[in-house]
């Protein structure tokens, strides 16, 4: 029980979260992708929706990755709730504030945009996509790597960060 109640090294977790790849590809002829799983959602919630993108979408057949994404959600708030040492705060206390709930919304915005742009995350690319040797994957994940350093960089620099 001990071992569930602190994070697990990279050595462990890293390769856990490999091996769906393969699991998902074996066991179900699936590929591992979470941000596709919000148009399947917003095209259910919204079914006369204007948007063609939305109205076309086949989210009915696509039903085990939007159960996939409620999992990783339950399994989030287990984890937070039950299997942690100490409470576990939502946001930082950096937040808790208008230019840190300013910052919060841009940044959802870019990242939603971003992932639009590059057909898919960062769990689809970097694990699903590099995977199958997809050379859009190893584009995309570079880049992703490459504006996290330059966010972190500038984060800091901009004295947001500790």
């Amino acid at each position: 029980m001990e071992m569930l109640l602190h994070p697990w090294p990279w050595y462990i977790a890293g390769p856990l979260i490999g091996l769906t790849v393969p699991l998902l590809l074996l066991f179900g002829g699936k590929n591992l992708g979470v941000s596709s799983s919000f148009r399947h959602f917003c095209a259910i919630l919204l079914p006369n929706s204007r948007l063609e993108y939305l109205r076309q979408d086949t989210w009915s057949d696509r039903s085990w990755n939007m159960v996939f994404v409620i999992g990783i959600a339950l399994g989030a708030f287990l984890a937070a709730h039950y299997f942690s040492v100490g409470a576990l705060p939502l946001l930082p206390a950096s937040a808790h504030t208008a230019a840190g709930a300013i910052r919060l919304l841009a940044g959802g915005v870019l990242i939603g945009f971003g992932t639009r742009w590059a057909s898919g995350c960062t769990s689809g690319h970097a694990i699903m996509g590099l995977s199958n040797l997809q050379k859009a994957s190893l584009v995309a994940t570079l880049c992703f790597f490459a504006g996290g350093l330059t966010a972190a960089f500038l984060y800091r620099m901009l004295g947001w960060g500790a």
